[in-house]
């Protein structure tokens, strides 16, 4: 299970990476921070530079965080909020869920795989588990059902206000 864990921290930090650099830099064949800031305003996602700068970093420090599975749930949290205002965002704007017509299928799935370490927390190779003696170490390293539960609400508490916002965008196209 432990080298299952890790594949899956090492798999979605390197998308989260790819994605935030796409968004910040333009690398991996991404727009770069300017015109994907114009593409996040098109969207409803106003400021769209500003959108740009919060999801390319909230990326950024999940896949940090959980490519070194520290603090998982944290990291958790970051990938499946941003992902599910991904999925939504496109989803909407596409009027489709599947990834092939526009939809938002394909974040969806980074979501749940993100949301999943909130549940089984990093695994035994891990800093998580390297803090053994820490105080949170307990919490981080085999979560309870709870700390799962709250991840994935947190995320859904996180993503409403832009499935809103970009829902009324959509609607006024």
């Amino acid at each position: 299970m432990d080298i299952g864990l890790l594949l899956l921290r090492l798999v979605l930090a390197l998308i989260l990476f790819t994605h935030a650099a796409q968004k910040l830099t333009g690398w991996f064949g991404g727009n770069g921070l300017r015109r994907q800031g114009e593409i996040f305003a098109s969207l409803g996602l106003h400021p769209g530079r500003g959108m740009v700068l919060a999801a390319g970093l909230s990326e950024l420090i999940a896949g940090g965080l959980l490519l070194l599975g520290l603090l998982t749930p944290v990291g958790a949290l970051l990938a499946t909020a941003t992902m599910l205002v991904a999925g939504v965002t496109l989803q909407l704007n596409s009027g489709n869920f599947w990834n092939v017509a526009g939809g938002g299928e394909y974040p969806y799935v980074l979501a749940a795989a993100a949301a999943v370490l909130g549940f089984t927390g990093a695994g035994a190779y891990s800093l998580d588990a390297a803090l053994n003696g820490a105080a949170w170490a307990t919490l981080v390293q085999e979560p309870a059902a709870w700390v799962g539960i709250l991840v994935v609400l947190a995320a859904l508490a996180g993503a409403t206000p832009f499935a809103l916002v970009v829902r009324r965008a959509a609607g006024a196209r």
